[in-house]
This record gives structure tokens, C-alpha cells and sequence, in this order.
């Protein structure tokens, strides 16, 4: 009985109704939920435990672990970034085509409740952007919004690999926000194309959705090469260990 129910409690991480970094629910809440007795229930949790799903942190409760490892500051990858500037170009190629997939599956597959968490990122980029004057805040309210899309898509690989490469994403939204938000005539095709994937997926149009946000991408990496090309420096900097400590990973809730 107890592995029937670790398997349904497998299922609800894989579509990711119980999300990487998130504190799973009670005890006495997911008896209810799936009408097993306590102690059933404490058998499937040890079993997901053992297989390293689920990790009871002291003082935080039990956690989803990310499916996909986690990249810690040390990574190569990181290195790279910091030091070859061509990996931010590589970078917004590999989101250019993830996070069009991503709209797509969102458009099609996406809950009420997913968009309401879009809604709130979406309309949180309007109502705070005008307010902050730190980049890395701007940054994080730019990535809520592209992160609320891929939760969507509930394919759980594209979410639990986008989750996990966090710090590299936002590496390429400080990069943005350091270098377009500036420029009015830039910003403003930011703010259009954020409208676009927005009406798109709530508007459950995945094509055009797809196209909005490749499109998005691909006009940010367009913009810092001809800034690039024109001799300027890129600024990627923006105190980014706040913006680390200020990510809570999978939550968009505002």
C-alpha cells in the first residue's frame, strides 16, 4: 500500500503539483488528499526519502529535491560565464529555444491557477519596475514572469532543468536589465514582447505564444550584440549575490 502511494506522491513531483525547493504539505493534509492513514503515509515519505526526492530540512520541514543536480557556485559552468563573455550569447540561444517550447506547452496545458501565478508576475513587472532602482530586483521580477510561463508547461524535465539552471538564467536576465532597460527605445520592445507572451498563453494560442517568446529571446541577444559591436562593454554585474539570496526557487506567488 505504502508504494502505491509513494508512486502517487512521485507523480504529483513529476507534473510538478509538489515543486523543487517547496515545502511539501502536512502529514494530516496529504492523508486527506489521498485518503490513506498516517503511518501508510510516513512508509511512502520514507521511501521517496531514500530515493532522494524529498529532504526534511531542520526547521524548514520536507522539501522537494530538484530533480535535475543543482548548479553550485563553483560549477564550471558558472566560470565560464564569469570569465568567457560568449557564454551569454550561448546562453540566450539555449532559452530562445526552451522557453518557446516552454509558452507552447503553457498555452496549451496551463491551469486557472497556473494563470493566476502569470497574472501576478505579469502584472507585478508594471506595477513595481517603476519603482526600483536596484537592477537586480528588476531582474528578479523579470524572471518571475519567464519562470511562471515554464511551470506551465507542466513537462516536469523543462521545469525541474530550468529551476536548476537558476543561476544562469538569471545571469542572463541581470544581463538584460543591466544593458536594455536604459534605453527606452529597448525597454519598450521588452514591455511589448511581455504583453505578447502574455496574451498569447492566457489567450491559449501556443503558436503564436512559441513565436512571442522566441522572438523575445532572440531580440535581447540581437540588442547586446549591436551594443556590443558599437564598442560599449557590457555591464553584468548588479550585486548578485542579493539577487541569489532573494530567489525562492519554483515561487512566483507575489
Amino acid at each position: 500500500m505504502s508504494s502505491s502511494i509513494a508512486r502517487r506522491l512521485e507523480q504529483l513531483i513529476l507534473d510538478g503539483t509538489l515543486k523543487p525547493g517547496k515545502k511539501i504539505p502536512s502529514e494530516r493534509q496529504l492523508s486527506e488528499r489521498l485518503g490513506v492513514s498516517r503511518s501508510i503515509l510516513r512508509e511512502a515519505l520514507k521511501e521517496l526519502s531514500g530515493r532522494g526526492l524529498i529532504d526534511t530540512r531542520h526547521g524548514q520541514g520536507t522539501m522537494v529535491t530538484g530533480l535535475v543536480p543543482d548548479l553550485a557556485t563553483s560549477h564550471p559552468l558558472l566560470y565560464l560565464f564569469r570569465d568567457h563573455p560568449r557564454t551569454l550569447y550561448d546562453l540566450l540561444e539555449v532559452r530562445e529555444l526552451l522557453e518557446g517550447q516552454a509558452a507552447y506547452m503553457a498555452a496549451t496545458r496551463g491551469s486557472e491557477e497556473d494563470f493566476r501565478r502569470i497574472t501576478l508576475a505579469f502584472n507585478a513587472i508594471d506595477q513595481k519596475q517603476a519603482d526600483i532602482t536596484q537592477t537586480h530586483e528588476a531582474a528578479l521580477l523579470d524572471h518571475a514572469f519567464h519562470q511562471s510561463i515554464y511551470e506551465a508547461s507542466h513537462n516536469p524535465v523543462l521545469v525541474h532543468t530550468l529551476q536548476n539552471l537558476m543561476q544562469l538564467m538569471l545571469q542572463t536576465v541581470l544581463a538584460s536589465v543591466n544593458n536594455l532597460y536604459h534605453r527606452a527605445s529597448y525597454k519598450e520592445q521588452i514591455d511589448k514582447h511581455h504583453r505578447q507572451i502574455y496574451n498569447a498563453v492566457l489567450g491559449r494560442q501556443p503558436e503564436w505564444a512559441r513565436k512571442a517568446a522566441t522572438a523575445h529571446i532572440k531580440n535581447i541577444r540581437e540588442r547586446l550584440l549591436e551594443l556590443e559591436a558599437e564598442g560599449l562593454r557590457l555591464d553584468r554585474s548588479g550585486g548578485w549575490e542579493r539577487t541569489m539570496a532573494g530567489t525562492d526557487h519554483g515561487n512566483t506567488e507575489r
